[in-house]
């Protein structure tokens, strides 16, 4: 497609209908993990109660996780509201449908990410 039709509004418009249904599903899924961390529940048998501790670390993990794509949900709304959305936010050149399909709340192009994580990689085996 010609770059002039690039994030055009029936675009913009079908990535932010995609971000608010993520973002009703997160809700949802975040809802469900802070009434399991609610339960308490006594188990005699020590297995159980391993269980029942790992089960609950997984759900303060999840909730963690679904906390921090919420924000990005949120930020990738952000953009679309002040027509930034779509564009790397590093280069400013288009991230890309293909990408913006497969990640929504992509802030950053491809050659960025790629870029990023050759660093992180780095520096973490150090």
């Amino acid at each position: 497609m010609p770059e002039s039709e690039y994030m055009n509004e029936a675009q913009t418009e079908y990535f932010r209908q995609r971000l608010m249904k993520m973002r009703e599903e997160v809700l949802a899924r975040e809802t469900d993990v802070k009434e399991r961390l609610h339960q308490r529940e006594v188990f005699a048998d020590p297995a159980d109660r391993a269980t029942a501790e790992e089960e609950h670390w997984l759900d303060l993990r999840l909730r963690e996780r679904e906390s921090m794509l919420l924000r990005k949900i949120d930020e990738a709304l952000h953009r679309i509201r002040d027509r930034e959305y779509g564009y790397c936010v590093k280069t400013g050149e288009p991230i890309g449908i293909p990408r913006l399909l497969a990640r929504p709340t992509a802030n950053v192009c491809v050659d960025v990410k790629d870029q990023d994580e050759r660093v992180e990689t780095h520096f973490r085996d150090r």
